[in-house]
């Protein structure tokens, strides 16, 4: 039986329907494609221009013939009660509820209507496919949080058994606790392993330290896919390494659907079937392929909650080789709430100086994790986890490299704690700045 799919059919949930819809949208060719989104994209905008009375408070001065007038949506703009945001016709009863994991400071909840819901499992299942995954049947290691609550706990283990996979918890990441995975690793033939890059990268650690090959004792594993958190190079090298399999880099959004997703070719293939993905500059014009910007996505498909020019709270660039049919995601660079303002005015992405810091922190393996905190324009504060305390000399150099990349009077302060906090969900956070962001 294909317990999966029966399992979002029992919910509800049209997944068959939404496979063969996904399937049509996928055989049209590059011309018919282009109309095929802007004919799309059109019809839901006026479905929410005439079903729902919240977007149409936000889209007075809108035109259905110029894209361009469509306002751009913020998270601000969703906290405020679901129901005051649903269209006509869909309540809490009838629809998918989620809520946003919050690391982008705006946490609220939101909805998808069934058939939207189906269409995103449809194309996750689609890219997985790519790697020869079956969510019906491909067995999932997976590093996620869960929640501590009994009913919450229970919930979710019950839906891992439907799913296929077996969960690690990501707040104990010691070496017992990686013991304890290796050894099912050892006795059960995984396909993959799926979940948080900061957890995972933790787990190839723990092996490179024991000298292991996963695939060496998990013959069955085929590939890593990562998702949630930054995945960078050196890293990628070490979990490719260390685990025998090819490592696929993932992004996505609860509210929205899969982003983006790492092809066999290498390339991370944004999902143009039921995302319309744009560039934006800061006075909300679209840049060109290669330029980067702020990602901005439409919903085609959410009949139940309008998601439409979404400022999502992230910025990169699609490369110069995408069409409208393949875009391409050419660099994810980070949250526009992960900047940095320094004493100068001068602003540098948060992401940027933790990898610098990253390249000299790590390279004798004493330190585990470390994440970077803004205390104020010239103060950050490095909080890590380690075998011993870093020397004198170690932070000195890490001074001297941040204020190279950076510029001359930052202080840094260096906090050694037993593990790092991580949010409610196991998400670490790299990078959070403390002070207000000048608008």
């Amino acid at each position: 039986m294909r317990l999966f799919d029966f399992t979002l059919k029992m919910n509800g949930f049209p997944i068959d329907k939404a496979k063969l819809a996904l399937s049509k949208i996928q055989d049209k060719d590059e011309g018919d494609f282009e109309t095929y989104v802007k004919a799309q994209r059109n019809a839901i905008v006026l479905y929410h221009l005439e079903n729902t009375p919240y977007y149409k408070s936000l889209g007075k001065s809108l035109r259905l013939d110029d894209w361009n007038s469509v306002p751009i949506m913020t998270k601000s703009d969703l906290q405020q009660t679901l129901e005051q945001r649903l269209s006509q016709g869909f309540t809490k009863a009838n629809v998918y509820i989620n809520k946003t994991s919050g690391s982008s400071g705006n946490p609220f909840i939101f909805a998808k209507d069934k058939f939207c819901h189906a269409l995103t499992w449809a194309v996750i299942q689609d890219r997985f496919s790519w790697f020869d995954l079956d969510f019906n049947s491909s067995k999932q290691a997976r590093f996620y949080g869960i929640p501590l609550d009994k009913k919450g706990y229970y919930k979710e283990r019950f839906k891992d058994v439907l799913s296929n996979r077996l969960r690690f918890s990501v707040f104990d990441l010691g070496d017992v606790a990686f013991e304890v995975i290796l050894k099912k690793f050892n006795t059960i033939p995984f396909a993959y392993i799926n979940g948080y890059t900061s957890a995972i990268v933790q787990f190839a650690k723990f092996l490179k330290r024991k000298e292991i090959v996963l695939k060496d004792i998990c013959p069955s594993l085929n590939v890593c896919i990562v998702t949630s958190e930054m995945l960078f190079d050196n890293d990628k090298a070490l979990l490719e390494n260390q685990f025998g399999v090819a490592v696929v880099n993932e992004y996505g959004a609860s509210e929205l659907d899969l982003i983006a997703f790492q092809n066999t070719k290498d390339e991370w293939q944004v999902n143009s079937e039921t995302l319309f993905v744009e560039i934006l500059d800061e006075n909300n014009k679209p840049l060109p392929y290669g330029e980067e910007g702020r990602i901005v996505i439409t919903s085609l498909y959410n009949k139940a909650h309008p998601f439409i020019r979404y400022d999502i709270g992230d910025i990169g660039i699609l490369s110069k080789q995408s069409t409208i049919k393949k875009p391409i995601l050419e660099k994810l660079v980070g949250r526009t709430n992960d900047i940095a303002i320094l004493p100068s005015g001068k602003k540098a992405a948060g992401l940027t100086f933790y990898y610098i810091t990253k390249t000299l922190i790590e390279d004798d393996g004493n330190v585990k994790e470390f994440v970077i905190e803004q205390l104020k324009k010239d103060t950050f504060k490095i909080k890590y986890s380690s075998n011993e305390e870093l020397s004198k000399e170690k932070t000195e150099i890490i001074k001297q490299e941040m204020e190279r990349y950076l510029e001359p009077g930052i202080e840094i302060v260096f906090q050694r704690e037993p593990k790092l906090a991580r949010t409610k969900s196991g998400k670490l956070k790299q990078f959070t700045s403390h002070i207000k962001q000048e608008s």
